[in-house]
């Protein structure tokens, strides 16, 4: 019998810890969202996040910037918040548009107050298995691994997706924790046979029903990352053929309620920790 990977229940513990334990700290914990543009999506991720640093009683400054902003205004705001000293974390809330140099703005943040990771220097500290933080969703699924009392070290491990944000990551955090790491994508030959490999299956590639019964193990564990809106009836589902693929698992993620609750809920434990190592309590 399956059991369910309930990242929304996970998520509130998370976030009670967080708030009891910032309660206790010298100030309130802060980070700066930068929005540019008007994109749906990005306007709810973003007001959620505000939600949850309310809750934890976080510093939360939001910066709107339309579309048309230049880089060299967004350079310039970048610069301000690396010098603000009530601010822990600065995001930059991706995709931007193609007129801005992606790479160039996530490189302009101060890597101390890189909460999502990305920089260079800190993506080469989780390459050396010495980070700070890792990316958000890497870091949910870590939390959510332990919560359930599941071990990687010396499990094989098939990562599907190999972004910066996601992928690429997911699997750096896997090996450090002992597990044999295959990562697959588009260009993968006969996925189905890595796949059924996998004792963990970590699924992102953005595929509505890509994983199907017949290309997973028996008794694995299957966390599904995908959120893909359905254009018809605008309800969400994931890369994994849910219904089908459950009765095989031994674990599993559903979506919604998985891993994007658990995301959400690293980014204010990534400020925390920040927020703790500018306030001299750790090293």
């Amino acid at each position: 019998m399956y059991k369910i990977l309930d990242g929304k229940t996970l998520a509130a513990s998370v976030r009670r810890r967080i708030r009891e334990e910032s309660a206790n700290l010298p100030r309130r914990p802060g980070i700066a969202v930068i929005l540019v543009g008007d994109d749906p999506a990005s306007q709810l991720y973003v007001k959620n996040k505000g939600m949850d640093c309310d809750e934890c009683n976080f510093l939360s400054r939001r910066i709107d910037f339309p579309a048309s902003v230049s880089e060299e205004e967004l350079l310039s705001t970048i610069g301000k918040l690396n010098a603000d000293a009530a601010i822990d974390g600065i995001l930059v809330q991706l995709p931007l548009p193609d007129t801005l140099d992606e790479h160039r703005i996530i490189e302009a943040i101060s890597p101390e107050k890189d909460v999502d990771a990305f920089h260079p220097l800190n993506v080469g500290r989780m390459v050396y298995g010495d980070p700070v933080i890792w990316p958000c969703t890497p870091a949910g699924i870590a939390e959510m691994l332990d919560s359930y009392h599941i071990s990687v070290d010396g499990k094989t491990c098939v990562v599907v997706g190999r972004s910066e944000i996601v992928g690429k990551p997911m699997g750096l955090l896997l090996l450090q924790r002992n597990g044999t790491v295959i990562y697959c994508h588009r260009r993968t030959t006969d996925l189905a046979a890595m796949t059924r490999q996998a004792d963990i299956l970590i699924v992102s590639a953005g595929h509505p029903g890509l994983i199907t019964s017949d290309m997973v193990k028996p008794g694995a564990v299957v966390i599904d990352v995908a959120m893909n809106r359905d254009p018809v009836t605008g309800s969400f589902t994931g890369d994994v053929c849910f219904d089908e693929v459950k009765e095989l698992c031994s674990h599993i993620t559903p979506v919604p309620g998985g891993v994007g609750p658990m995301t959400r809920a690293m980014l204010l434990q990534n400020v925390l920790t920040l927020g703790k190592l500018h306030m001299g309590l750790t090293e």
